[in-house]
């Protein structure tokens, strides 16, 4: 993978340094929000893939560690203002299940399933990509700082999410082939210059999540929010898909999740959240801060791309008119 397009001023130079060696910068007064979101998620990603055309050992540079911390506190402010905080009764595993069905979210899967046309779904697809050939690796960080009972039961899921010793059957793998059927680039990162503020969002905090230990319980929320609401809309998307007749590699991605993940969610919330909970009770705030998080950034992607599509429907129908 090369390194993206810049966005802004703190791309234009950051992507400078990292090809160069040029002074890294700071970030300046006003960034703006996607400029700093894909510096953040470039700088991630060398902790990650990595870039072709960048040195290897910068991934421990203390200048981009330094402008990456930086842009870490203005995600954390972020994500933290938009929380509406921990509901106010009942314990985490007692209470998530309910409180999941009360969040007031989008659904992509829905307008796929019964109204997306193919080019809707095509983008769908690139920019989802951008998370899907990556899928669980930045928990995979969060392995070695749990006790015994939740870590054994996050490797568990984890086993699955990786093909169950199966490398044709990696989920992150199957959407990968499901891309190629369809059509399009299946390489990492091929369409990050096309990922809106929203996805860049979705995957730093992600990454945020993974690599800081004091996250271990937001990044357990997240999991565990994201599982609860897979199975479903995995089924609407297979069903859309079927309707739209794309190839069957891409609609064997989405089967796989609605079984996998109609017991990845029990096994996220009950097993993994519940023990976390019985060895590090301190980090039931951090559980919920994570699993407000998924399902925000979720409603905010969604809400950009339905209305996007509803915005060229109706400027579509205005030139059918004239």
């Amino acid at each position: 993978m090369k390194i993206p397009r810049p966005r802004g001023a703190l791309t234009e130079v950051l992507f400078e340094s990292l090809l160069t060696g040029s002074d890294v910068p700071s970030a300046p007064a006003g960034t703006d929000d996607t400029d700093a979101a894909l510096a953040l998620w470039v700088l991630y990603e060398l902790h990650h893939h990595g870039f072709d055309d960048v040195d290897d050992e910068r991934e421990w540079d203390p200048d981009l560690l330094r402008l990456r911390a930086e842009l870490e506190r203005d995600l954390e402010d972020r994500l933290r203002e938009r929380w509406t905080g921990p509901p106010t009764t009942g314990a985490f595993t007692a209470t998530f299940f309910d409180w999941v069905a009360e969040q007031d979210g989008v659904s992509l899967a829905a307008h796929v399933h019964r109204d997306a046309d193919r080019d809707q779904v095509l983008e769908l697809l690139r920019v989802r990509s951008i998370y899907h050939l990556q899928e669980s690796d930045p928990t995979a960080w969060v392995v070695p700082r749990l006790g015994v009972r939740s870590k054994a039961a996050l490797m568990e899921l984890q086993y699955d999410e990786y093909g169950n010793g199966d490398p044709n059957r990696l989920h992150h793998h199957l959407y990968a082939l499901g891309m190629e059927a369809s059509g399009l680039d299946a390489s990492y990162g091929a369409y990050i210059d096309e990922a809106p503020l929203e996805i860049l969002e979705q995957n730093n905090a992600m990454s945020l999540f993974g690599l800081h230990r004091r996250f271990r319980g937001a990044a357990l929320g997240h999991l565990a929010a994201f599982e609860a609401t897979s199975s479903l809309p995995s089924r609407r998307m297979m069903q859309g898909l079927e309707r739209l007749e794309f190839p069957a590699e891409l609609v064997d991605y989405y089967a796989e999740h609605v079984e996998a993940d109609a017991v990845h969610e029990q096994l996220a919330v009950r097993t993994i959240c519940g023990s976390l909970l019985e060895e590090e009770p301190q980090l039931e705030e951090s559980l919920w801060f994570g699993a407000f998080t998924c399902l925000d950034l979720e409603d905010r992607f969604g809400r950009l791309m339905l209305d996007r599509w509803l915005s060229a429907e109706l400027t579509a129908e205005c030139q059918d008119v004239a």
